[in-house]
């Protein structure tokens, strides 16, 4: 029967429609315009409760925007490839879990600066969550607030620093992006610390600009005329909250050196960190110049294209400031799983952006809660699993890396 020429070209057609990409991208959205899972019309999600990991909110996210505002979330830059590769890096770590451990009570909860925190999972800055959700930063800091969460706030906000720290009960920590002026770098910084901040955070891996050539094709799929919203016809904030009173917004400049951050840091009276420290020889820098912590980020590839994942640049920042300083790290979390390799590598917390920005577009602070959850409760079932009850018992002897 395998040599009748008609059942072989039927087979190779029905070859031809699984290997297409066409055919995977209506399967798609198909499950995008349900609001499930791709190719699984049976599961809906009505309610934040109802889902099961954090992957099932990025359709419903999709589903809830428009194309440019979820293009946007979505977008890496160039081929998107640094984005994806943060995520299928945790896939070539593998666990060695310890047997006969007691593990009948779990401890998550980590100190960071003096401050307890109820998991090592903290939220990273978002820009622009009004884009969102109409509640954007506020929903965000409220479920912050309601599950004991490290939140740190983007410069970019669309609320400004203040009524984020009244919603939360206490004020985030807060992301800079350096103005031009250093006049207006005070301004900022000194509000930002009158806001009762207790940490500042450098974000030093955006300098140049940015290719975010999948938000733009997002964008020209938008009917809507950005202008009656935005400064320009490819987006933005018309009004900056955390620019008032500047000469301009945040934008890093070109000029920003060592120099500068030794600047920075003689003015800054709260906590200093640098986030987008990507080498051992930087991190060194920053540790001997007097940072207090260091945020291993490549902007959740939304940065430059340079192919490493956040996961695989962690060890050799760690070896260079060994454990002197605090050392966070984000990009490309998607399970409570990888939040433990995270933490097996040397990890003192660790960050997620996208997953949270799924959960606000999808049900607001409901959908940023359930998200928390679902990741602690994968978390809390890793260290079981692995007989490590506590955060500090978490060590590379759990793991197995084939980076």
């Amino acid at each position: 029967m395998t040599n009748n020429p008609s059942f072989r070209h039927r087979r190779e057609f029905l070859r031809f429609l699984a290997a297409s990409p066409l055919v995977a991208h209506a399967l798609s959205q198909r499950g995008f315009a349900q609001g499930t899972p791709a190719g699984d019309p049976k599961f809906a999600i009505a309610s934040a409760k109802d889902a099961l990991s954090i992957s099932d909110f990025e359709p419903l996210a999709r589903q809830a925007l428009p194309p440019a505002h979820f293009g946007f979330m979505y977008s890496g830059v160039d081929d998107n490839a640094t984005r994806d590769a943060n995520i299928s890096a945790y896939a070539r770590i593998g666990m060695r879990p310890h047997r006969l451990v007691d593990v009948s009570k779990i401890d998550t909860s980590i100190e960071l600066f003096g401050t307890k925190w109820e998991s090592p999972i903290f939220i990273c800055p978002v820009g622009a969550q009004r884009a969102f959700h109409p509640e954007g930063e506020l929903a965000t800091a409220r479920a912050a607030k309601a599950k004991n969460t490290l939140q740190v706030l983007s410069s970019a906000t669309s609320t400004a620093v203040e009524e984020v720290a009244k919603a939360r009960g206490t004020a985030p920590w807060y992301q800079l992006y350096m103005p031009n002026k250093w006049e207006d770098c005070e301004r900022v910084v000194g509000r930002v610390q009158d806001a009762g901040c207790p940490a500042v955070a450098w974000t030093i891996d955006n300098l140049s600009g940015r290719n975010l050539e999948t938000a733009e094709r997002f964008r020209r799929m938008d009917t809507r005329d950005c202008l009656m919203c935005h400064e320009s016809a490819r987006g933005g904030q018309t009004a900056s909250p955390m620019s008032v009173g500047l000469s301009a917004r945040g934008t890093n400049p070109l000029t920003s050196n060592w120099e500068l951050f030794d600047k920075l840091r003689k003015f800054t009276k709260v906590k200093l960190l640098l986030k987008g420290v990507e080498t051992g020889e930087d991190a060194k820098m920053a540790r001997e110049r007097g940072v207090d912590g260091i945020i291993v980020s490549n902007h959740g590839g939304r940065a430059f294209e340079d192919l490493r994942p956040t996961i695989e640049t962690l060890p050799e920042v760690l070896d260079a400031v060994g454990h002197q300083i605090p050392v966070l790290v984000d990009g490309g979390i998607r399970r409570g799983s990888s939040v433990f390799k995270a933490l097996a590598m040397g990890a003192t917390a660790v960050g997620i952006g996208r997953p949270y920005a799924w959960g606000l577009a999808s049900f607001g602070q409901d959908g940023v809660e359930r998200v928390i959850d679902i990741l602690r409760a994968e978390l809390n079932l890793t260290m079981r699993q692995c007989g490590t009850p506590t955060i500090a018992q978490i060590s590379r002897s759990s793991i197995s890396t084939r980076l």
